[in-house]
C-alpha cells in the first residue's frame, strides 16, 4: 500500500476518533464515505481489492436539487345537522388533519350561537375539514357525509329542526363542486334513498368559528346525554360502515 493511503488510514483513525469520519476521502476510491480497503486496513480486517470500495450511486441533478415538501392540505365545508355529530365523525378519518365547528352560509357577520339557533341569521351548523387529499380524496369526504346522516329531509335531523341545521355542501373550487354535484345526481338516480336528497351545493363564502366550547365537543362530553344517544350511534355506524377509513386511535 502506497505512504499516501498508508497516511490517509492513521489520518481516518484520527478523524473516525474524533467525529470527522465523513470528510475523510479515500485514495482508491476517491469517495468522503464508507470505504472499505480503509476499514479492511485500518481494522485488520480481511484485505480489500479497489472492488470492495462501496462508493454511493451518483445523484441525478433533478435528485441534487429535490426538496422535500409537505402534501397540499385542502378545506370541506359540510352542514349535517348538528356540527357537533359533523365534527365527532370527520375527526375519525385518516387524512383528516382538523375539524372546527362554526356557521356559514349566513347574512350576519360573526354571529353567536344562540343567534344561529334563533334561526334568524340565515347560517348553517357547518364543519370546516382540512384534509389532506393523498391519503383522503374529496370523494371519499363526500362518501361519509351522505352516509352518516339523512339528506332526504329538509332543515331537519330528528329532533333538531330548523334552517341551521339543514343538509348543506359549501364548495371551495369548481372540482369540489363537480364532484358533489354529480355524487348527488347518482344517488337519486340509482334511488340510494327512499325520499329524493335536498342537500344545498352552494358556494364558499366565510365560515366563522363556533364560541369555544362546542370545539372537540363528543371526545370532551361523552357521558352527556345527547351525545350518549345521538352522536354516539353516528360514531358507531361510521366504525362499522368505514372501519377502513378511520384513524387507528381517537
Amino acid at each position: 500500500m502506497s505512504k499516501k493511503v498508508f497516511d490517509q488510514d492513521v489520518f481516518f483513525l484520527v478523524k473516525f476518533f474524533l467525529g470527522g469520519f465523513a470528510q475523510l476521502e479515500c485514495d482508491l476510491c476517491s469517495m468522503k464515505s464508507f470505504c472499505m480497503q480503509l476499514l479492511g486496513w485500518s481494522f485488520g480486517l480481511l484485505p480489500f481489492t479497489v472492488s470492495g470500495c462501496m462508493p454511493q450511486p451518483e445523484r441525478s441533478m433533478s435528485q441534487q436539487n429535490s426538496t422535500i415538501t409537505p402534501h397540499q392540505l385542502d378545506t370541506a365545508t359540510f352542514g349535517a345537522g348538528c356540527f357537533w355529530c359533523v365534527e365527532a365523525v370527520f375527526q375519525r378519518i385518516k387524512g383528516v388533519v382538523s375539524v372546527a365547528s362554526g356557521y356559514s352560509g349566513g347574512t350576519v357577520k360573526n354571529p353567536a350561537y344562540r343567534e344561529v339557533c334563533a334561526g334568524t341569521t340565515g347560517h348553517a351548523e357547518v364543519c370546516q375539514v382540512v384534509y389532506d387529499p393523498s391519503v383522503v380524496p374529496y370523494a371519499t369526504l363526500l362518501s361519509v357525509f351522505w352516509q352518516t346522516h339523512d339528506p332526504t329531509t329538509l332543515n331537519r335531523q330528528g329532533n333538531d329542526v330548523g334552517t341551521q341545521y339543514r343538509s348543506v355542501i359549501y364548495y371551495h373550487n369548481a372540482l369540489q363542486q363537480e364532484q358533489a354535484e354529480k355524487y348527488k345526481r347518482e344517488l337519486n338516480a340509482n334511488g340510494a334513498f327512499a325520499q329524493p336528497i335536498v342537500t344545498e351545493i352552494s358556494p364558499f363564502v366565510v365560515f366563522y368559528k363556533a364560541e369555544d366550547y362546542h370545539q372537540n365537543y363528543f371526545n370532551d362530553n361523552r357521558s352527556e346525554g345527547y351525545c350518549k344517544f345521538v352522536i354516539e350511534p353516528k360514531v358507531d355506524k361510521l366504525e362499522k360502515v368505514f372501519k377502513d377509513l378511520l384513524k387507528l386511535a381517537h
